[in-house]
């Protein structure tokens, strides 16, 4: 065999044996199954935190659900922002965060629960036996959700319950308006980026192989 048949032998077989690899191999270092399951768990988180998410675009305009006396409880929507002035129960429910109290109380003739932070003369720790929330009559704006909702806050709504002055289906955390989350907007940015990152992942390792098919 001359030479140049040699080397041209040679380097068709080297080729060969490269695309042999690169069939085999993802160009990006990447298996599209793993990619696929990627995008599947991204995904799931995003239903986990959908109600947090959908927060963030809720209307910046507050549900007005009225006032003592004249309440508008047909306006009642979970995830909203929304507004309210009523008389607190007697009882209410403590729970410490960090170095913050907060009390959840029912709002009279309501089946409304406010969840607010706790207000002078409304110390409590662990363990004591908790005061009686001031029975100012008040105004609050804040999130509203419905029971199902909120299912972490279950014990206070059992609380308040018992107590037997309200038949809570409904609670609204005090202060908290509609696009202000920022672990909310962390979770979508972040999910959102992960999840197309991979989609490309996957395009790439398909065109890959479509080519790969197309040579052979």
């Amino acid at each position: 065999m001359r030479p140049e048949e040699e080397l041209r032998a040679e380097r068709e077989a080297r080729i060969a044996e490269l695309e042999s690899r690169l069939s085999r191999r993802s160009p990006v270092g990447v298996k599209a199954p793993v990619a696929a399951l990627a995008i599947g768990i991204a995904i799931y988180l995003l239903w986990e935190q959908r109600l947090e998410i959908a927060y963030l675009f809720a209307p910046r305009e507050p549900i007005s659900l009225g006032t003592e006396g004249d309440y508008q409880l047909d306006r009642l929507a979970s995830n909203r922002y929304a507004q309210v002035h009523g008389i607190p129960t007697s009882r209410g429910a403590y729970s410490v965060e960090g170095e913050r109290t907060f009390v959840v109380v029912g709002l009279r003739e309501t089946p409304l629960l406010v969840r607010r932070e706790a207000l002078p003369g409304e110390t409590w720790k662990p363990g004591s036996v908790p005061p009686r929330p001031n029975q100012s009559p008040f105004a609050v704006r804040g999130r509203l959700l419905s029971r199902a909702g909120a299912a972490r806050f279950e014990d206070g709504f059992k609380k308040l319950e018992e107590a037997g002055e309200v038949r809570p289906a409904w609670i609204l955390f005090e202060g908290e308006r509609p696009g202000r989350s920022v672990a909310a907007l962390l979770w979508l940015g972040g999910l959102s980026a992960f999840i197309l990152a991979n989609a490309w992942l996957l395009y790439r390792e398909a065109a890959h192989r479509l080519s790969v098919r197309r040579r052979g």
